[in-house]
């Protein structure tokens, strides 16, 4: 996830970004709201009562409880760190997902075939979130990791995401993805071109000195379940080239889309 400062605002009590939780379940939902703030870089007792608006003393009970459990770590300082079990938890769930189980070795040729870095990602509310990534051989480092979630709008993978929903849809995810409103009709219209092409070019958009191709992948109703993207440096990655990996990405989604019972139309 992104980490933020201890001047965050707060966060939902809900993972989901359900406002309420039901009856009897608020110190679960209070507990799980600590963890995605610790994750979101809340790391200080004062960080997660303002994060979650609980009073210090209840705030300081969740956090020692989810300590003690090794859900979270503290270290000798007093800041918070998400512990080994949510390590091994997170690790279980992106092993045992169907599009990761499936993807995983084309997402290694498609590496392997463009000497990028590739990457995959799920939808999660108005996120998206990197289910893997494989490193590209250029000696390049990229923000980018697993288990990071990131706007919808503002990535690559992400607008591949939700090229199927409508501008309504689009609209909304501009806005709460906290971009520049004035930069929204040419946002757009990039968007629309992208509808066309079935294809997204990330020019710079998310992070200055990198470009990516983006494509979305689709299960056995059609329905968009994942997105692909080859990205790396501008200058192993010029607009000539993204325009010629286009047809490599999207045979790459495909393959992966078949797997999932997809079987025919437009990736």
């Amino acid at each position: 996830m992104i980490r933020s400062d201890s001047n965050s605002s707060r966060v939902d009590m809900s993972p989901e970004g359900a406002s309420e939780w039901p009856e009897g379940t608020q110190a679960l939902g209070r507990g799980l709201s600590l963890l995605r703030a610790v994750g979101e870089g809340c790391d200080t007792l004062n960080a997660l009562v303002d994060c979650l608006g609980c009073t210090r003393s209840t705030t300081h009970r969740l956090a020692s409880a989810l300590v003690q459990m090794h859900w979270l770590h503290q270290d000798h300082a007093g800041s918070y760190q998400l512990g080994p079990k949510v390590a091994e938890l997170g690790a279980l769930a992106r092993q045992e997902h169907p599009v990761l189980v499936l993807a995983r070795s084309i997402l290694q040729s498609l590496g392997a075939a463009t000497q990028d870095t590739v990457h995959l990602g799920i939808r999660m509310g108005d996120r998206v979130l990197y289910l893997d990534k494989v490193d590209g051989q250029r000696g390049l480092e990229m923000r980018s990791r697993v288990g990071q979630s990131m706007p919808l709008a503002l990535t690559g993978v992400g607008r591949a995401l939700i090229m199927d929903d409508d501008e309504a849809s689009w609209r909304h995810l501009y806005d709460v993805s906290g971009a520049d409103p004035l930069q929204f009709k040419s946002w757009l219209d990039r968007m629309r071109h992208y509808r066309a092409i079935r294809c997204v070019f990330d020019l710079e958009d998310n992070e200055l000195g990198i470009n990516c191709v983006a494509v979305p992948v689709r299960d056995v109703t059609g329905d968009i379940v994942a997105a692909i993207s080859v990205a790396s440096a501008t200058p192993y990655l010029p607009p000539k080239r993204m325009e010629e990996l286009v047809p490599v990405v999207q045979k790459a989604a495909e393959t992966v889309s078949r797997h999932l019972g997809w079987k025919d139309g437009v990736i």
